[in-house]
């Protein structure tokens, strides 16, 4: 451990010293996921952040839905939701099944599913 004196802030949640870990800062970088992971899951995030976009994902966790169904869900026309949809397709958060003229759609797979219902279980006890 290299310690140093130097007060940094007065505020209770930072270290008062500066001091680094070399063996723990080893074992979490070795640990990490690799950059294009990280890049990736960055996309991920952002694409959830969008209140429309989570809308229609928590919308589809609950059940398989047509385009004109999910566009009056999120208050949207058919035509900007078959946008949101075919960027959310896109990243492989949602699928569809084609009956006769009409498109349904779900999650993509369960992964989905519980990152959806993990971020609002979080977001409900924040």
């Amino acid at each position: 451990m290299t310690t140093t004196t130097e007060p940094k802030t007065d505020r209770a949640a930072d270290c008062e010293v500066h001091c680094v870990h070399p063996e723990a800062v080893a074992r979490v970088e070795a640990a990490l996921p690799d950059d294009a992971l990280i890049e990736r899951a960055t996309t991920l995030t952002k694409v959830v952040s969008d209140p429309t976009r989570l809308r229609i994902l928590s919308a589809l966790a609950l059940e398989e839905l047509c385009v004109c169904d999910l566009a009056v869900i999120a208050g949207i026309n058919e035509s900007t939701m078959s946008h949101q949809l075919r960027h959310l397709r896109a990243l492989g958060l949602v699928t569809f099944k084609k009956v006769g003229r009409i498109a349904y759609y779900r999650l993509a797979n369960d992964h989905t599913t519980r990152l959806i219902a993990d971020m609002l279980a979080h977001a409900r006890v924040m």
